[in-house]
């Protein structure tokens, strides 16, 4: 069994910071041509590299494969720990930039539909007045792909929820609120107007609703059942926001979104679209401020994240 490895021993040995950006790389690319080029060296240089990496772990980190190499066990773990390091070293130069300079920076917030419409988009709002020269760009998807992206280092923080599965361990959440759900209809529609429609008068009708595995799918159905109603007619599912409201514009369908969704497409008197008056109790479990397990936020980004959670709706 090999000697166990320290970091003091790793340093005396000469590993160093080329060596990591070369092996995180070679994660990536899977060819030493490739990782040279993305690294800013030659392909004789980085593979001089690979050799001095092996021989200062002591073991093989690559093995050639028909179409360029692969890493080894050992090698994976040490591309994966060399990611991190980047991943580090790019938000310690962002803090001291930001922190030399002011209100300065750019943040990556991904966020699912109805947060982003009625936290993330005020928050940005207020933004451009107490810290114009802060730089946002915000990323509106399902709660795993945000996870995902965050984890690879691409988003600062996520207002979602966690991913199913063992990843959930790598992530921490700060609970926000709960996302209630209205019913939304066409300006003609029959029921837009109607002082309180009865769960006889919605199962007239057709319902758009998101894919069955999705959790506003899943909330909808539980409520119903609790509510000892039947599952809605429905004809079309999708996660399409855009084809959603050309499909109730265009019919007599219902739809059940974020309220935070409907009222902004509904609130205005000339809106083409109703909120129903009728309340089902159907609320999305609750979302939050997720962020990566051993990630510290730099200072513009987590002042963002703060006026986020802090921010009340009325």
């Amino acid at each position: 069994m090999p000697k166990p490895l320290s970091a003091d021993l790793l340093a005396q040995r000469g590993l160093k910071l080329s060596h990591l950006r070369l092996m995180a790389a070679l994660a990536e690319s899977g060819q030493i041509s490739v990782a040279a080029g993305q690294i800013g060296t030659t392909q004789p240089a980085a593979s001089r590299l690979l050799a001095e990496v092996e021989r200062i772990v002591g073991v093989p980190v690559h093995h050639r494969t028909g179409r360029g190499m692969s890493l080894t066990a050992v090698g994976q773990a040490l591309a994966a720990r060399a990611q991190r390091i980047q991943m580090e070293l790019r938000d310690a130069a962002r803090d001291m930039t930001e922190v030399a300079s002011g209100s300065v920076g750019h943040v990556r917030i991904g966020s699912v539909t109805g947060p982003a419409i009625d936290r993330v988009l005020p928050t940005l709002r207020n933004a451009r007045l107490t810290a114009p020269q802060v730089t946002v760009e915000v990323v509106v998807s399902p709660s795993d792909l945000l996870c995902e992206q965050l984890l690879a280092g691409r988003l600062d923080f996520v207002i979602g929820r966690l991913p199913e599965g063992p990843s959930r361990n790598l992530f921490t959440l700060a609970p926000i609120a709960t996302e209630p759900v209205s019913l939304v209809v066409r300006k003609g529609h029959p029921l837009a107007h109607h002082p309180n429609p009865t769960p006889q008068d919605l199962m007239a009708y057709d319902w758009v609703m998101p894919p069955p595995d999705s959790l506003l799918s899943r909330a909808v159905h539980a409520r119903l059942r609790a509510s000892g109603m039947p599952s809605p007619p429905q004809r079309l599912s999708t996660a399409s926001f855009l084809l959603i409201f050309a499909l109730i514009q265009q019919s007599n369908a219902i739809a059940p979104l974020a309220r935070a969704v409907v009222t902004s497409f509904s609130a205005h008197p000339d809106a083409s679209y109703v909120e129903l008056a009728v309340d089902l109790g159907i609320e999305v479990e609750p979302f939050g401020l997720v962020t990566r397990a051993d990630a510290i936020l730099p200072p513009v980004a987590a002042r963002l994240a703060r006026e986020i959670q802090n921010m009340v709706i009325l």
